[in-house]
């Protein structure tokens, strides 16, 4: 294999001062053959990346939160067809906001949202933060994208929140796994944090993950300012306990901890029955998959892929990047990225934090960006022109 590339695309980044500094990592049927360490672990005092250092992750702790809820499924105490407001009572009287031109008319569900639905992002709630909706803006006038909410605040503003979708009526990538944390939450009587802990981290000996810096010296910074367009960059303060534990976007770790995380969900082995680890990575949209896709940016998995329960996955050589059917992956705002290729025994991830950069979810922003949608698909391209 002929990481060169790579290598000297992730060094030119730094030098170009557009990326602070990053760490990748590249396996091969569970062994490391490509390892890159790069630039700044803080610019602000110049101290160097180092191998261990820990990245905010944002959305890459939804799969965490997925493969959680998933082992309590195996276990056969909870069903994916069970309500949400089976535990999370304050959600019985959910309605519907469709948008009519820039109005919102209620609707009455026509169905409750599943355990099944907040894995796959059908439940119908949203961000309010990307792109632009009526039903979205009330998210923003809620604030519920916010994270300094407290667990009570967040899920008791959110239920007067009308979903932008019917339960299973299309794909909306959203506050579906903050929702579902708090579920386990009220499910276990235990806190998210003390479950990853006791279910997934420590099974794994993932010793640096979890949704505070165990040290904080070794958390990589993203430049002060954006270095395209000058604007002050604030990540999610993540050095003390969090207002509540939210599973769409707290967690923080290493590069190795995560890839020990996607390797158990590869092989089947240690977190998950094989079965359980297929159910996650498989597609679980279907036609809606192709209904997403038809309503362009807006579709968070992208041109090519559907969505399984956590993951992104590939459904067919479509796609602004390699890949074969069956690849899934997902990324996170501070920009991580990872994907796991298992026809090729494949499993690639970067990290960085640099929010402005590794916008592989955010397709608005990456449009006006000059390296915006870039950095995380000439990732891919590069790991996938390097195998023999």
């Amino acid at each position: 294999m002929k990481f060169s590339r790579l290598d000297a695309y992730l060094k030119g980044a730094v030098e170009e001062g557009w990326l602070p500094g990053a760490v990748a990592l590249v396996a091969r049927e569970g062994e490391v053959v490509f390892q890159g360490v790069y630039g700044l672990l803080d610019p602000e005092r110049g101290l160097p990346m180092r191998e261990d250092a820990l990245f905010r992750l944002y959305s890459m702790t939804k799969p965490w939160v997925s493969a959680l809820a998933l082992t309590f499924v195996e276990e056969g105490v909870l069903a994916l067809q069970d309500p949400l407001e089976k535990y999370l009572p304050g959600f019985a009287h959910l309605r519907v906001g469709r948008e009519v031109g820039e109005e919102v008319v209620l609707e009455p569900l026509k169905a409750p949202i599943t355990l099944y639905d907040l894995l796959r992002h059908t439940a119908g709630f949203t961000y309010g933060v990307f792109f632009r909706s009526p039903v979205k803006r009330l998210y923003l006038e809620a604030g519920v994208d916010r994270y300094d909410l407290d667990r009570e605040t967040f899920l008791e503003r959110l239920s007067r929140i009308p979903l932008r979708f019917q339960p299973g009526e299309a794909m909306e990538y959203g506050l579906s796994t903050d929702v579902l944390g708090h579920l386990l939450e009220a499910f276990s009587g235990k806190s998210l944090a003390e479950l990853m802990e006791e279910r997934v981290f420590g099974p794994l000996g993932m010793r640096d993950s979890g949704f505070v810096a165990k040290d904080p010296a070794r958390l990589a910074q993203p430049f002060p300012k954006d270095p395209e367009t000058g604007r002050s960059v604030r990540l999610l303060p993540v050095e003390g306990k969090p207002p509540r534990y939210a599973g769409g976007m707290g967690g923080v770790g290493t590069a190795w901890d995560y890839l020990r995380f996607l390797e158990a969900l590869r092989l089947g082995r240690g977190l998950l029955a094989p079965a359980f680890c297929r159910l996650m990575t498989q597609d679980h949209l279907g036609p809606l998959a192709y209904e997403g896709m038809r309503r362009g940016p807006e579709y968070m998995p992208g041109p090519g892929y559907g969505f399984g329960l956590g993951v992104a996955v590939r459904l067919s050589g479509m796609g602004l990047a390699p890949g074969n059917p069956g690849e899934w992956n997902w990324a996170g705002f501070g920009g991580t990225y990872f994907f796991v290729d298992p026809g090729l025994g494949l499993t690639a991830l970067l990290m960085a934090q640099a929010p402005n950069l590794l916008s592989v979810l955010e397709p608005e922003k990456a449009l006006h960006s000059r390296y915006g949608s870039r950095l995380g698909l000439t990732f891919r391209a590069l790991v996938y022109g390097a195998l023999d």
